[in-house]
């Protein structure tokens, strides 16, 4: 039996080919063989309009963003250097002047 890779979207093992495509039977997900021979190893995260972010680029924040275990906020319009792009839920890691080492979401940055 051929190795079949899992489902993008579910993470199920039990998917099968069907002419070409593969078929995940528990969420119904389908995508092309070569799809599947794409690498899941590069991450592409991008900003709140769609920029591709990377390391060492420049962003500002576009929300205010209240900093959890203080009474401090990241106010709208700070701009961040040097960012690097992390796993994660948080998947920005940077140093903000006047609060330190900090994690950040994409959804909230725009790219400079």
């Amino acid at each position: 039996m051929a190795d079949l890779p899992k489902c993008p979207e579910c993470n199920s093992e039990y998917t099968y080919e069907d002419r070409g495509l593969f078929i995940c039977p528990e969420c119904g997900h389908e995508w092309s063989a070569d799809a599947a021979e794409v690498s899941d190893d590069v991450k592409v995260v991008r900003d709140s309009n769609g920029n591709v972010l990377t390391d060492g680029d420049s962003i500002t924040v576009i929300k205010d963003l209240k900093v959890k275990g203080s009474s401090s906020v990241v106010k709208i319009g700070t701009k961040v250097k040097n960012i690097r792009l992390v796993d994660g839920d948080h998947d920005i890691d940077c140093k903000i002047d006047g609060f330190g080492p900090m994690k950040l979401k994409s959804e909230f940055v725009k790219k400079l």
